[in-house]
């Protein structure tokens, strides 16, 4: 690592005592290293683009020894989904809210991506998954991520890394660890569904202080069920509905889908942003249960004679808000990008271990949330803090007089330069000059 990357590091692990959250979720040792001092070692692996195994080969008068760093990721008493979600909720509460208008949108986002581990056999837990960008079937997991976002800096929260329920599609079990770990938690929320995983991940992250106005998901979230549950949660919802004949709403005393609802309306003509939108109610999964919603029907860029459904559970939103706070979940594909191409999410660690799976997948999250931070820093000039405020009072002490004051100097000495002119008769020109000024210049 530079030297400035290096400072950059300590500030920020000094800044959000990364010792002490370590310590909460029960990463901390009696003695020896301090857990600290190993997970930061981990977390600068990426920066000094050397593996662990170099790093430890090239430091042989290291007093931490290869089996140091093992054993801390792969302890099953360490909550690392609790370990992200309180950084985070440190982040964005003590850095983030206060740079922005109380006004602002901030939103969930809930998003799952395939993690590969196409070359592995005896990983715990690994199972055969469906990856729907490539339209195959691949070995590995579906990392299911919730995330925080104002529209500028996205926030990793926390994560799952969930295998398959179906027993006959995972190739290999989870061990057997104790019962009152945190490690056979996760295992048993691994196994799951992802509704279940994501209502768990939402409710650690406001446990932990985090909050938001809307939960943004595409289409294989958005199922009457999961909107239910988070409005149980008092959490609105913003997201995109699959066209399906199995998913109904309440429309004008009818049970219909999507389609038959877009074919009984007539359609905004021009070039409005949106088609159509129209008021319904969805089940909450109860007899008298129904939580009203509003649909809005856009355009598909993509396709110019297909369109797209969003839903919003906050009826006093406008269809143009809508879609703007929709647009907000996109800053979580360019997470994923960023965290496979640069931070090595999928290619670092290659331990058999779900709980070094889980670990590691916390420190790429923490290597994000330091550059998320460092970003916000560099562009907005409000993170400057005095010093900020400072040059802004500085600026306003030069008054506009002494300002065309300057430039005058700066004329005379370029004309008796250029005109070769004595000092006795560049005073009678400059004493010429400012006599044909204005009056109130001259009495100023």
């Amino acid at each position: 690592m530079t030297s400035i990357t290096q400072s950059e590091v300590d500030s920020f692990f000094q800044l959000f005592n990364i010792g002490r959250v370590l310590k909460k979720i029960g990463a901390y040792k009696t003695r020896g290293i301090p857990a600290v001092d190993v997970f930061q070692k981990l977390f600068e692996l990426a920066f000094s683009h050397i593996t662990l195994f170099m790093t430890l080969k090239m430091n042989e008068n290291n007093s931490a020894a290869k089996d140091t760093f093992y054993r801390f990721i792969n302890s099953c008493h360490v909550n690392w989904m609790r370990f992200t979600s309180l950084l985070a909720s440190s982040i964005v509460n003590e850095k983030l809210v206060n740079l922005t208008d109380e006004k602002r949108v901030n939103v969930f986002i809930v998003d799952d991506t395939p993690y590969e581990r196409n070359r592995s056999k005896n990983v715990e837990l690994l199972s055969r998954v469906y990856d729907h960008s490539k339209g195959t079937f691949i070995r590995g997991f579906r990392l299911l991520t919730l995330g925080w976002s104002d529209g500028n800096t996205f926030v990793p929260v926390n994560s799952c890394h969930l295998t398959s329920a179906d027993a006959k599609n995972r190739f290999q079990e989870a061990r057997d660890v104790d019962k009152r770990t945190c490690g056979y938690r996760q295992r048993q929320l691994a196994q799951g569904t992802a509704p279940v995983a994501m209502m768990e991940m939402i409710r650690m992250a406001l446990a932990s202080g985090l909050l938001a106005s809307y939960v943004l998901f595409d289409s294989w979230f958005s199922t009457p069920s999961n909107i239910a549950a988070l409005k149980k949660e008092k959490l609105n919802v913003v997201a995109i509905v699959k066209k399906t004949s199995k998913v109904h709403y309440r429309y004008e005393g009818k049970m219909l889908d999507v389609t038959d609802i877009y074919k009984r309306n007539r359609k905004r003509r021009g070039r409005s942003r949106y088609l159509l939108s129209v008021q319904a109610e969805i089940s909450g999964g109860e007899d008298d249960l129904w939580i009203p919603v509003r649909l809005v029907f856009v355009r598909n860029r993509n396709r110019r004679k297909d369109y797209l459904v969003l839903v919003s559970t906050d009826l006093s939103l406008s269809e143009e808000e809508i879609i703007r706070i929709y647009g907000k979940r996109w800053s979580i594909e360019v997470f994923f990008k960023v965290c496979k191409s640069t931070l090595r999410l999928t290619k670092e660690c290659r331990s058999l271990s779900y709980d070094a799976m889980a670990a590691w997948t916390a420190i790429v999250f923490t290597r994000y949330m330091m550059l998320a931070l460092l970003s916000r820093m560099y562009s907005d000039d409000r993170t400057v803090g005095e010093l900020f405020y400072c040059v802004c009072e500085e600026l306003a002490d030069i008054t506009w007089l002494e300002s065309y004051c300057l430039l005058i100097e700066a004329f005379t000495k370029y004309v008796s330069k250029k005109l070769l002119l004595t000092e006795e008769q560049m005073k009678t020109m400059f004493e010429g000059f400012i006599a044909i000024f204005p009056e109130l210049l001259n009495k100023s």
